[in-house]
């Protein structure tokens, strides 16, 4: 199990889950039936692909450990790689950090902070 997971929210999102001790999810993983989360070798990409110009663009660091029991679950998702699903509200007391990033001119994020927190802890 990875030291953290990773959620990218959007702004309106951000503000609905940094006030209430549980995030229900943002439009698609109500579509879905899960709340989705990327792994740190997988959030460039998730950002990349479903996040492009959002700005600011808020990260959720999570520690999995702190989820309740059960409801996480590794599936296959994008090219067959295994992400990390929460089938269940997120309690916000499992949040360890948040950023928000602002895109360079390209529209590219730097996730440098990931690097740091999971050195860090």
């Amino acid at each position: 199990m990875p030291r953290y997971i990773y959620k990218l929210l959007r702004a309106q999102e951000w503000q609905e889950a940094k006030s209430a001790a549980f995030f229900e999810g943002a439009p698609v993983d109500h579509a879905d039936g899960f709340i989705h989360f990327s792994t740190a070798a997988q959030v460039a990409e998730t950002a990349r692909l479903h996040f492009a110009g959002v700005a600011p663009l808020h990260v959720l660091a999570v520690d999995p450990w702190k989820l309740p029991v059960g409801q996480l679950k590794w599936e296959a998702s994008r090219g067959g790689e295994d992400f990390p699903h929460l089938y269940g509200p997120l309690p916000m007391a499992a949040v360890a950090h948040t950023w928000a990033l602002e895109p360079d001119a390209n529209g590219n994020v730097d996730f440098v902070m990931i690097e740091e927190a999971e050195a860090d802890d």
